[in-house]
């Protein structure tokens, strides 16, 4: 069993991120965390935990991340059931031994791939999280985000093999889809990587250009990281619009990728839902042509100063098909192509290569 607990961000000051989460998705602010070397911020929204933690002094562990890479995901801290097995794996470097937390969890801490990190926790959330999350969302405060869809991980070229054999072989994941992306300019390759019991899904990319998004990525985070993490969101079309107002930006759609989408066999929008789906720059995909899911997506920008992190936002449809409720699935392979040359036009205004 593998399921995400929580994100935690290393950034420069954990309060200005934690009142940017706030302000924008709606999060809570928890009980905050501090030593003397490190402060700590954690947010609640929904399923969703983030943990923000920034240096309180030079010898802080933040510091030393921040000094080698921009600020970025740091650790996913994974719930698991055999973490004494994970920690003993030949292929595991242990950075923090199993060891009983304050709160009474049994916890580690592993190397993944790069400066990334797992925190595992053992067990299954226990039985108050889950009434406080519960609480949280059908309190009567519906925000933008609800829960984590997936992570997306970058590493350098040549290293996609040995990445998806270590999440294959340590946590149990499963190899799915694999996608090869190119434009005239520049290529990615792309393995899905799904856990088998809990769906949990970490596409790993890496770079099969010298000029590719995924290499100015590697370039600029110093080495392999999380790209970006998907959030479910239960109404694209509505809250899209919202976080724009509220000062997010989100990336610009071509205008070409609309024209020929309705041509698309399946296409099933009315005139008012397409408009704004227009509007708000939402890219749209669907895989079953007679009884489409719709999937709709959209990007941030990315919310550091370097081209590194960013969020998508990500809502799934279903629909009833003879008694049964189907929900989008995939990762809008259909996007594909459109969304790796919309970032990379935004690429190119950026570094002013032409």
């Amino acid at each position: 069993m593998v399921q995400i607990d929580h994100v935690h961000f290393y950034v420069d000051s954990a309060r200005v991120w934690r009142d940017w989460f706030v302000h924008l998705f709606g999060f809570e602010a928890q009980p905050c965390l501090s030593t003397p070397e490190t402060h700590q911020e954690r947010l609640t929204c929904a399923e969703l935990r983030v943990h923000l933690s920034s240096p309180a002094s030079p010898n802080s562990p933040i510091a030393d991340f921040l000094q080698k890479h921009p600020p970025g995901v740091a650790d996913i801290a994974l719930r698991v059931q055999n973490l004494a097995e994970i920690c003993a794996h030949p292929q595991v470097r242990v950075l923090i031994p199993p060891h009983d937390s304050s709160t009474g969890q049994r916890m580690a801490q592993i190397a993944a791939w790069g400066s990334l990190r797992h925190t595992l926790i053992e067990g299954d959330q226990d039985e108050q999280d889950e009434q406080e999350a519960t609480v949280r969302e059908t309190g009567g405060k519906s925000g933008p985000v609800a829960a984590i869809d997936h992570c997306v991980l970058n590493v350098p070229a040549g290293e996609l093999p040995a990445a998806v054999e270590w999440y294959c072989q340590v946590l149990g994941f499963h190899p799915k889809q694999q996608f090869a992306i190119a434009t005239a300019r520049s290529s990615l390759r792309s393995q899905v990587l799904v856990h088998p019991e809990t769906g949990v899904q970490f596409p790993v990319n890496e770079p099969t250009s010298g000029n590719s998004q995924i290499q100015e990525f590697l370039d600029h985070n110093r080495g392999a990281g999380i790209q970006h993490i998907a959030l479910k969101t239960p109404d694209i079309l509505h809250w899209v619009p919202q976080l724009r107002q509220l000062g997010l930006s989100f990336l610009n759609v071509p205008g070409t990728y609309y024209d020929g989408l309705r041509q698309k066999p399946g296409f099933c929008l009315s005139t008012p839902e397409w408009q704004r789906l227009v509007e708000a720059e939402i890219l749209v995909d669907w895989q079953d042509t007679n009884h489409p899911a719709l999937l709709l997506q959209t990007f941030t920008a990315p919310i550091f100063e370097q081209p590194t992190f960013f969020f998508e936002l990500i809502e799934r449809r279903s629909i009833q098909v003879q008694g049964k409720t189907l929900t989008a699935q995939g990762f809008g392979e259909g996007n594909f192509q459109a969304l790796f040359e919309a970032v990379e036009h935004q690429q190119l205004q950026r570094t002013g290569d032409r």
